[in-house]
Parts: C-alpha cells; sequence; structure tokens
C-alpha cells in the first residue's frame, strides 16, 4: 500500500486519537485510547517498515508516545498515595517484572551455590576468589568471640553503620540497574559476581563451623536485601531488553519507556535496602539476642517479603 492510500485510509483514527488525548480524563476518551494503542503502535510499525516520509513516522511515534504516557502515567494524588504504593503499585510491577526477575535469580543464586559448595568442601578454593587479607577480615567479623558480629566498626556506633549499609546497599543496586543501559550484560556481570561473593563466604564459613554466628546475622536482613539486589537486577534487564527488541519505537524512545516503567520497582527497592540496612545495624549485629529468635524472626520475614512480592497478580486484570 503507497503512503497516501495508508493516510487516507487511517487518517480518521488519528485524528480521534488527537482529540481524545486532549480530554483524556473523560471516560469515553479513556476507553478509546485504550482500545487503540496497540493499533496505533502497528501503524507506526508499518510506516517504519515501508520506510514511509519521515514527517508521517515522526507524527505517529509522537502519538504512540503520548499515548503510553496517558495510560501508564501516575496521577499525582496517587504519587502521594504511600498505601496505594505499596499495596498495588509495587507488588504489580515485580509481577510484571517477573521473568526478569527470574532470570536475575537464577545469575545471582546458581553462581553462589556452586561456589558455595567449592569453597565448603576445598578449603584453599577461598584463596582463588579472595585475598588472604580479606579472608581473615571475613573470619574476624563472625568470630563467634566478636563483641559485634557483621563488619567491623569503624566508628563503635549502630547508627553510622546504618548509613554505612544504606550506601552499600544502594550501590550495588545501582550497578545492578544501571548496567541494563549496557544491553543488560552488566546488569548480568553485577548479579554473577555478587552471587560468587556471597556464596564464596557462606561456603568458607560454614566450613569453619561458624555457623552459629553467620546465618544469624545474615538471615533476618538477607530477605530484603538479597530480594531487593535480585528485583535490581530485573530491572536492569528489563532496559537492557528494551534496547535489544524496542519494537516499534526507536531504541531511545523504547529506552526511555522502560525507565519509566521501572520507577515502582526503584522506589520499593530503594526503601527495602533502608529496612536491611536498619535490620542489620541494629538487629542483625546484636550477640545479646538467642539465635532461635533471629531465626524466628528471619523465617517470618522472608515470608512475609515472598507473600508480598507475589502478591501483584491479583491487580494485573484489573
Amino acid at each position: 500500500m503507497k503512503q497516501h492510500a495508508f493516510e487516507a485510509q487511517n487518517q480518521p483514527v488519528w485524528e480521534l486519537i488527537e482529540a481524545a488525548l486532549e480530554k483524556p480524563s473523560q471516560e469515553d476518551n479513556s476507553k478509546l485510547l485504550a482500545e487503540h494503542y496497540l493499533l496505533l503502535c502497528q501503524h507506526l510499525a508499518i510506516a517504519k517498515e515501508r520506510l514511509y516520509d519521515a514527517t508521517l513516522v515522526e507524527r505517529l511515534n509522537n502519538l504512540v508516545l503520548a499515548l503510553y504516557r496517558e495510560l501508564y502515567r501516575y496521577r499525582s494524588e496517587t504519587r502521594l498515595n504511600f498505601y496505594a504504593f505499596f499495596k498495588r503499585d509495587f507488588p504489580l510491577a515485580i509481577y510484571r517484572h517477573r521473568y526478569f526477575i527470574a532470570l536475575a535469580l537464577l545469575v545471582f543464586v546458581l553462581p553462589g551455590l556452586i561456589v558455595g559448595s567449592w569453597t565448603y568442601f576445598d578449603d584453599e578454593a577461598i584463596y582463588t576468589i579472595h585475598g588472604p587479607a580479606e579472608v581473615r577480615g571475613m573470619e574476624r567479623m563472625y568470630d563467634p568471640e566478636a563483641r559485634k558480629l557483621g563488619r567491623e566498626r569503624e566508628a563503635d556506633t549502630d547508627i553510622f553503620m546504618f548509613g554505612f549499609y544504606i550506601k552499600n546497599n544502594i550501590s550495588v543496586a545501582f550497578r545492578c540497574f544501571a548496567g541494563g543501559i549496557l544491553v543488560g550484560i552488566g546488569t548480568l556481570l553485577v548479579l554473577f559476581f555478587n552471587g560468587l561473593f556471597i556464596g564464596s563466604v557462606a561456603g568458607h564459613l560454614t566450613r569453619l563451623d561458624y555457623v552459629d554466628t553467620f546465618y544469624p546475622f545474615v538471615v533476618g536482613h538477607g530477605s530484603f536485601e538479597l530480594t531487593a539486589i535480585v528485583f535490581s537486577g530485573a530491572a536492569g534487564l528489563r532496559l537492557g531488553y528494551a534496547i535489544i527488541n524496542p519494537g516499534p519505537f526507536s531504541r531511545l524512545d523504547s529506552l526511555r519507556l522502560s525507565g519509566r516503567d521501572a520507577v515502582p520497582m526503584l522506589y520499593g527497592i530503594f526503601l527495602m535496602l533502608v529496612i536491611a540496612a536498619f535490620l542489620e545495624a541494629f538487629w542483625s549485629s546484636s550477640t545479646t539476642l538467642g539465635n532461635e529468635i533471629k531465626y524466628a524472626v528471619g523465617a517470618l520475614l522472608w515470608a512475609l517479603v515472598l507473600l508480598y512480592s507475589f502478591s501483584g497478580r491479583r491487580y494485573e486484570s484489573r
């Protein structure tokens, strides 16, 4: 079909969409926009494939972007409604990223399990991943005789460590997310090496029989911290996928749209990391709490985080 015939055939639909975008809050217009979104994307793809005039392609591209923003934008009252965000928006974002989460989880956990088994059965394996000074440092951190568990205090206050843990956690999560710009390769590498690090430490400390110090320390905050890292990886992989498969959009527009989709994930991830840092500084590091209490609370936290993470499916069709 020639461009002139294509325009003549679809011009009424485009004008209808443009008119509806002027008053999108009206119920009829909102329904019309939702029904015509995929059709408009198809028109844009056809125009690009057939190398129609750049003016037409630009018009359709702008229409698709405007329609997308209207369908998926967050109204100001929703942004301020924290209850609605944490009840619906964040778990729904988790559900929509579920395939990327599954891939991120695999890349994060599988290397950790393999290396953890290696360092558990081979007492020299840890030195292929960490230097001797690092190994001695981690052994001191979880020494049963330590007054405080975890990282050595540069200042003898839990408040200081709370800030340190926030900075460290957010740094890892940011690298996971930003690595998606490199078509997802950066994200995969960050997940892979963090999995190696955690797995090697766990295997080595288990071999040394530091079980009663290491696992009670990580079980509480790990539910928030490790899950948030996987979610960050999923958001980064979403960016990478948008570059590899932009669909009807340009790669830059696809990247922008995927970044906007990831915003609810990033808000929720930030809160999870703050909670993890708080628990790590004030709860996990305590040597006065019994291990039974730490395990019980840790199990409860893991159950709550997992239940919450799977709760978004019921909102998908709404």
